[in-house]
């Protein structure tokens, strides 16, 4: 399997992931001096706290993308290690942030690190269990799942723009969406998800078996990986 990865986006979006984490550290300690030293100014310190606690999300949101090792890039690469030659990965280069072409298809993989138990219940995905600690962490430690189905969704209308500006519609083949949960830690019950929802280790297997019956020749492989290097 090939990689190839915006390594520019990847370090420049990590150094901001710090100095945006590193700013909420200030504002918050500023917020928390504030309302022990000069409680008159209680608006003041509340809107420290405020502004310190959303940058914590910020910094937190792009240090798991981009700071912090290993990145979901990382992960992905780690974990389809192994697939033939012929599949080749794309970290941050497409409209899609990682978008795999190979015999089995054209895919969209999203990863969530996630923790505790995951499930798909009236048609939204929640995430639950594990006690006050768990509990603590979905809140202050971990983000949301929020819908994935969005995000696939709106990925894969920019791939198949960006595939229209190269070639004709009824040349475009289908892209489909791999949910992927990288944290070992996980539990999934993916229901009657719309998408396939899996554990990273168990991806692999999944494109090995999809091309079996591939969907995708060399020559139609060899001609979605040209419209990238003609951008």
């Amino acid at each position: 399997m090939k990689s190839i990865k915006n390594e520019k986006l990847i370090k420049r979006n990590g150094r901001i992931g710090q100095w945006t984490s590193l700013g909420a550290l200030i504002i918050l300690g500023i917020g928390m001096y504030i309302s022990f030293q000069r409680p008159e100014l209680f608006g003041y310190s509340v809107a420290a706290l405020l502004i310190g606690f959303t940058l914590t999300q910020v910094g937190m949101y792009m240090g798991n993308r981009w700071g912090r090792s290993p990145r979901p890039d990382e992960r992905i690469d780690t974990g389809l290690k192994g697939l033939p030659g012929d599949n080749t990965i794309y970290h941050y280069v497409t409209p899609a942030s990682h978008f795999l072409a190979g015999p089995s298809g054209l895919w969209v993989l999203l990863p969530y690190q996630q923790r505790g138990n995951i499930s798909f219940q009236k048609n939204r995905w929640r995430n639950s269990g594990g006690g006050f600690f768990q509990g603590y962490m979905r809140i202050f430690g971990q983000e949301g799942i929020g819908r994935p189905e969005l995000e696939a969704e709106n990925e894969i209308q920019a791939l198949n723009k960006f595939f229209l500006k190269h070639m004709e519609e009824s040349e475009i083949p289908e892209i489909k969406p791999i949910i992927i949960f990288t944290n070992d830690d996980v539990e999934i019950d993916a229901g009657d998800s719309p998408i396939p929802a899996m554990k990273l280790k168990q991806v692999k297997d999944f494109l090995r078996q999809r091309a079996k019956n591939p969907t995708l020749t060399s020559e139609k492989i060899k001609r979605i990986l040209e419209t990238f290097r003609e951008e």
